[in-house]
């Protein structure tokens, strides 16, 4: 028995990525937006096919996706932030809701969304991360549009016989 197998394309010429960066936590958002933008040029991205928008906090990170991904330009999104634990009860409804509206987005629309929106529990972990998490966003993105790409075509290619 063969199995049909589509390996990892991590090659981004040609491909349309948005990203929304969360404001809160500035310079965890810019770390990670440096990191990811980097790493998409890097693949292959042209900077000409990548938008990128900000909104207040990781709350508002779902809706901007969906806006983007409602307007059908895009092959990726990419979703960027930090959330630091506090003191209250605010930072697990802010990172579950966070999470699942990013998991809605991709769902609803079918359109891969990297969550590169950070949840630890202080800023040296944060710190720690920002810069691989960014990179690795880059490469979810990328990868999973090219994905889907072959999934639909491979859809079509055998709906056409």
């Amino acid at each position: 028995m063969a199995i049909d197998s589509i390996p990892p394309d991590l090659d981004g010429a040609g491909l349309r990525i948005g990203i929304v960066q969360s404001r809160f936590n500035a310079w965890a958002g810019e770390a990670l937006l440096e990191s990811c933008v980097d790493e998409l040029r890097r693949l292959g991205v042209d900077d000409d096919d990548v938008t990128h928008v900000t909104v207040p906090g990781a709350l508002e990170v779902p809706i901007a996706l969906a806006k983007l991904a409602q307007a059908q330009d895009y092959d990726a999104l990419i979703a960027l932030g930090c959330v630091i634990r506090g003191d209250t009860h605010h930072f697990e409804v802010v990172a579950t809701q966070s999470a699942a509206g990013i998991s809605r987005v991709a769902l609803d629309h079918g359109v891969p969304v990297a969550n590169a929106v950070l949840t630890t529990d202080d800023e040296t972990q944060a710190r720690a991360r920002v810069a691989d998490k960014g990179r690795e966003a880059a490469r979810v993105a990328v990868e999973m549009a090219n994905l889907v790409w072959s999934l639909e075509e491979g859809g079509e290619e055998e709906g056409a016989q």
